[in-house]
């Protein structure tokens, strides 16, 4: 492949990855806003993100496996062309539960695109090229789910959140079109005949080791933590005494790219210390972050996101890589599954809070914070005892 159809391929593989995110996430400002549209409580409304996340999680393993008989292009063009038709969807949503489904939908389409894209890149690329293409997805990831909550926050309180899905649609819509210009179809893959049997077999292998298992335990519950503070962060500052415009609180989540730091850092950690030794560093770091937020001012509350961000993204850097290096066989199914207790902890850790949040506001946040915390500190220990055991 020349240089300059390589720039191509990996801008397009780039820019399918950051609408893909910015879909995501376009809701997760807007909660306050649609829960004081629909007038419903902050835990009902939380089901608008949770849905999309939840079925996204249980959607990554199906859609790895059909893209093993048909090809990952396939798979990657369908999600892109999908998502805009699930935006139609959630604009013709007159009532939160339809609105809810709609969202779901849209979980089950980005999944296609998230679950194939990096197996895309393994086979098409040199392994050199490989590692600085990842690099680039992984930066789109983040970088999209930023852009997609500030788009959404401010988009959605001056025009309406009606117009900021309409907006991300059409943008969605264009992408498609460019990652199915620039992004050939596969030379180097080989359809498998293996079976669905034989994959669900692999599946319930991984979640027999406790060496893997734990790690995704540990990824399920650190991005149940991370997520969530942001969300019920939102419905904190936007409430009295703060009282701030959801445009306004939507810049939160530039903390995020500290965690884009982080991530970057812990593959240098690797090298010189133990990966189970680098989880607690971050988890620790991330505990703090939130206990930090106990203080009532907004520069306290910033600094609190920056911990937590670069906490969790370091412990997840970590726990995935765990995953994919540890895992003997079936590594793509390893890797799936990960993301599998990724999304789902995600998606019910906001239940889990807000909950917290309504009944006794963030020092209840922080103490149900806490018992999570623990049980990841507990988990990477065990972790750690079974690897010296090895």
């Amino acid at each position: 492949m020349q240089s300059d159809s390589l720039k191509k391929v990996t801008f397009g593989l780039f820019i399918g990855s950051f609408i893909s995110f910015c879909n995501l996430y376009l809701f997760q400002p807007l909660l306050p806003l649609i829960a004081e549209h629909y007038q419903v409580s902050a835990t009902h409304v939380n089901w608008v993100l949770a849905s999309a996340t939840l079925t996204l999680a249980f959607s990554l393993v199906p859609w790895a496996i059909y893209s093993e008989k048909i090809g990952r292009r396939k798979i990657m063009l369908f999600s892109l062309y999908a998502s805009p038709f699930a935006g139609l969807c959630i604009l013709f949503s007159d009532q939160l539960t339809l609105l809810i489904a709609a969202r779901a939908l849209m979980g089950i389409t980005l999944s296609g695109y998230i679950s194939v894209a990096v197996a895309y890149m393994a086979e098409e690329f040199s392994p050199k090229v490989f590692l600085l293409a990842v690099g680039s997805y992984i930066g789109a990831n983040s970088l999209g789910g930023i852009t997609g909550r500030i788009y959404g926050g401010i988009v959605g309180e001056w025009l309406g959140w009606e117009t900021a899905v309409a907006g991300m649609a059409l943008f969605s819509l264009c992408v498609a079109v460019l990652v199915h210009l620039w992004v050939p179809a596969q030379k180097h893959f080989q359809a498998s005949d293996t079976s669905l049997n034989q994959h669900i077999k692999n599946a319930l292998l991984h979640t027999k080791n406790t060496k893997l298992w734990f790690a995704m335990l540990i990824g399920g519950l650190n991005f149940a933590l991370f997520v969530n503070l942001y969300t019920v962060m939102g419905f904190r500052l936007v409430a009295a005494p703060f009282s701030l415009p959801v445009s306004l609180v939507s810049l939160i989540f530039l903390c995020y790219l500290t965690g884009t730091l982080t991530s970057k850092l812990s593959g240098q950690w690797s090298l010189r210390f133990s990966a189970t030794s680098g989880m607690t560093l971050g988890t620790i770091v991330s505990l703090i972050g939130m206990l930090i937020a106990l203080i009532p001012n907004l520069y306290a509350m910033f600094v609190s996101l920056i911990f937590i961000s670069g906490g969790a993204f370091f412990t997840h850097s970590l726990a995935y890589a765990w995953v994919s290096s540890k895992a003997e066989q079936a590594k793509a199914s390893a890797t799936a599954l990960y993301l599998v207790h990724y999304y789902a902890g995600g998606s019910l850790g906001g239940f889990y809070l807000i909950y917290c949040w309504q009944h006794g506001g963030w020092s209840m946040v922080a103490l149900g914070g806490i018992v999570l915390y623990f049980a990841i500190l507990g988990l990477v220990y065990l972790l750690n005892r079974i690897e010296q055991a090895a």
